[in-house]
């Protein structure tokens, strides 16, 4: 019974992707006339926006596909009208869009007909012995198999069957098809995404560059307000304790005990830096067992799923790790969550962290620090996060690395 919903789901599909075909007919005519009208001097404002309603709708059918996300590819549009214009006129993707439209309004209703026509074609079949006993004659042949008998009529149900498994499969084979029209035509072109990509790595540079600034005064303001000071007030004692020491022993001993004090608090401050910078637990037991330990000291119940066969290159496990903590963290302050599941996995050539709760959902990462700091973080790495959390949850988040093979 699924494969026959499916069956009708997939037919709905392609009904409701000719009806769009046939909708966006309107603005690629319109575009077509208020462009011509705009070469005598009228309708710029009419092409203007008919250009951006254009764009609407298509943003639109990029995001009914299914599977990965297709990118918007337009330049960005600002400014006075002429400038807007000659900015979308200059705009590959507004020829594109064109195209797709008068693709798409050409082949998706022919695509319906086709699978709707194998459809009936396998019903007729599979009807032909009670068709031809309660009239016979009225139907005289089926792909080229005479029907003057039952006998024959019956036999048409064997090519009517298979009439039916190719209408079964066609409409997955055309939905498919439109997807990748749809990818080829409305997605970024190569130079574009070239360009894109070229954009991305400058930011990523740049933002790269600013943490590392910024993790490098961090450090140096935890040594000189924690370590340094102590070390500081260590050698004060002691310098006051070998004054002293001839002259009163015991308030010597009591100066070098506070150094010793100071010396233990100074060395635990020096390792809260260190734990800051690489974790020691990632030196000994991997990321495996730095995860545990996370899930060990969690505020919630973590259910802790890693299969990584080999060790990862130190500065991939250690992103991993302060990702991984600041995910939990941000479950336990922010989701009102239960429990949270953390799973890590290397497939060839990348590695994936999926950390999700059952939690609110709701999660932005526009609002606050904790999730762009994370994409700021792997963006170092050619890292890769998506974030899905509907109101009401659950959320999830996937992260992927690549990493050496």
């Amino acid at each position: 019974m699924s494969g026959v919903r499916r069956a009708w789901r997939e037919l709905n599909q392609l009904a409701v992707a000719a009806g769009l075909a046939w909708v966006g007919i309107v603005p690629f005519l319109a575009t077509l006339l208020t462009a011509g009208l705009s070469l005598i001097g009228v309708g710029l404002p009419l092409l203007d926006r008919t250009l951006v309603g254009t764009r609407t709708l298509l943003d639109r059918q990029r995001r009914r596909l299914p599977g990965p996300p297709v990118r918007s590819p337009y330049r960005p549009v600002g400014g006075p009208l002429v400038a807007r214009l000659r900015t979308m006129a200059g705009d590959p993707a507004t020829y594109r869009d064109l195209a797709f439209l008068f693709a798409h309004f050409c082949l998706a209703p022919v695509a319906v007909v086709l699978a709707v026509g194998l459809w009936l074609g396998a019903a007729q079949g599979v009807a032909m012995p009670l068709i031809h006993t309660v009239a016979p004659g009225a139907i005289d042949n089926y792909l080229g198999l005479p029907i003057d008998s039952l006998r024959n009529a019956a036999l048409a149900v064997v090519p009517a069957l298979l009439v039916g498994v190719g209408a079964y499969w066609l409409p997955r084979g055309l939905l498919h098809l439109e997807d990748l029209l749809t990818r080829a035509l409305l997605g970024p072109s190569a130079r574009a995404a070239l360009a894109e990509r070229v954009v991305e790595l400058a930011d990523t540079r740049a933002q790269t560059v600013d943490t590392q600034a910024a993790e490098l005064r961090r450090i140096e303001r935890d040594l000189h307000d924690g370590a340094q000071a102590r070390l500081v007030a260590m050698a004060m004692n002691l310098g006051l304790a070998e004054e002293l020491l001839a002259r009163d022993p015991e308030a010597a001993r009591g100066l070098v005990t506070e150094a010793r004090t100071s010396a233990g608090t100074a060395l635990s401050e020096l390792r809260d830096v260190v734990r800051g910078i690489h974790p020691p637990v990632l030196a000994d037991r991997g990321l495996a067992g730095g995860l545990a330990a996370l899930a060990l000291g969690a505020a919630l119940p973590v259910d802790l799923d890693v299969d990584l066969p080999d060790r990862l290159a130190p500065p991939l496990e250690s992103a991993l790790y302060f990702t991984a903590a600041e995910l939990l963290t941000n479950a336990a302050r922010h989701s009102g969550a239960a429990r949270v599941a953390v799973r890590l996995r290397r497939v060839d050539t990348t590695v994936r962290l999926t950390v999700s709760d059952d939690g609110r959902g709701g999660a932005d990462p526009e609002r606050g620090t904790g999730l762009a700091g994370i994409r700021r973080r792997l963006a170092v790495f050619d890292g890769r996060v998506r974030i899905s959390s509907p109101a009401g949850g659950p959320t999830v988040v996937d992260v992927e690395l690549p990493c050496e093979s």
